[in-house]
């Protein structure tokens, strides 16, 4: 599991705290940043804490992430997403930030990417339940932007938790600069246009295509023919052609949700889930 040890002092680091936090275990690795099993010395509560060192100004960016996946994070409530308490700072003679400590939700499970499940009702329950999280995380007026296998969590009981909020903006933002992950990312964000529900609906559906073939979804940005190029739909193989164990239903859903024209995906992730709901139950009465 994802913790190995919550009760030994952590071994992989020489550091044993933190802002104030002691040390339990190293949880892995992020962008810019390390990811610990923390405790409050005075409560004994466990947190995750993501820490980001500033080695250079090109550092300031995932500073910049850590900022915004605490005011997301402390926004929300649905148990699907993980919620953000405290954002702690180290700041220079000069007052700038050396390095920040992000205080988060801990959750005691690994990634989709490790532990996708072999029975398809438990993996299209995984969907149903990182729909519900999208949904009302678009309810209150956010896009996550990275939405991916590594960013949904799953226990040994099957629950969900998505975790990395810090692309995630208001709904209708037009970002800067290209912001997520090749192999997921939506043809508007590699256009730099304004993104909506549906560009998580987009990496919804290429994470989905991901857990049901075990291939990556061709992406605007990993064909690499530039912002005037296009992706012709027809053109990608449906899961149900990769892997016959595909319901049709499931695999058209998802073709539907990764269309290049973000007007031809479905509207929102309510109408997603139903859909998901209606697939699981036939699914799971076929598998009896």
């Amino acid at each position: 599991m994802l913790m190995r040890s919550l009760v030994a002092t952590a071994t992989t680091t020489e550091q044993t705290a933190l802002f104030g936090y002691d040390i339990v275990d190293f949880l892995g690795d992020g962008a810019g940043s390390r990811i610990f099993a923390v405790s409050d010395p005075a409560t004994h509560q466990l947190f995750a804490l993501k820490h980001v060192v500033r080695k250079d100004d090109r550092d300031v960016r995932f500073i910049s992430q850590l900022e915004t996946e605490f005011e997301v994070g402390k926004a929300v409530t649905h148990p699907g997403l993980r919620r953000s308490f405290d954002l702690k700072f180290e700041r220079t003679f000069l007052r700038k930030i050396s390095e920040a400590a992000l205080v988060m939700e801990l959750f005691d499970g690994r990634s989709l990417e490790f532990e996708r499940p072999d029975r398809l009702p438990d993996l299209i329950n995984i969907f149903i339940q990182t729909a519900g999280a999208l949904a009302n995380l678009n309810e209150i007026g956010y896009v996550h932007c990275d939405l991916k296998p590594n960013n949904i969590l799953v226990s040994a009981h099957q629950e969900v938790k998505v975790i990395d909020l810090g692309q995630a903006c208001k709904i209708g933002t037009i970002k800067e600069r290209i912001q997520g992950t090749p192999d997921y990312i939506a043809p508007e964000q590699v256009k730099r246009q304004a993104v909506t529900e549906r560009t998580d609906i987009f990496n919804f559906g290429a994470t989905m295509y991901w857990s049901l073939t075990g291939q990556k979804m061709p992406t605007l940005y990993t064909l690499k023919r530039g912002d005037n190029s296009f992706l012709l739909d027809d053109k990608i193989p449906a899961p149900h052609d990769i892997n016959a164990n595909v319901p049709e239903n499931l695999s058209n859903l998802v073709m539907e949700c990764v269309r290049t024209n973000p007007a031809k995906r479905p509207q929102s992730f309510t109408d997603i889930s139903r859909r998901l709901d209606v697939i699981h139950h036939s699914v799971s009465r076929a598998q009896r």
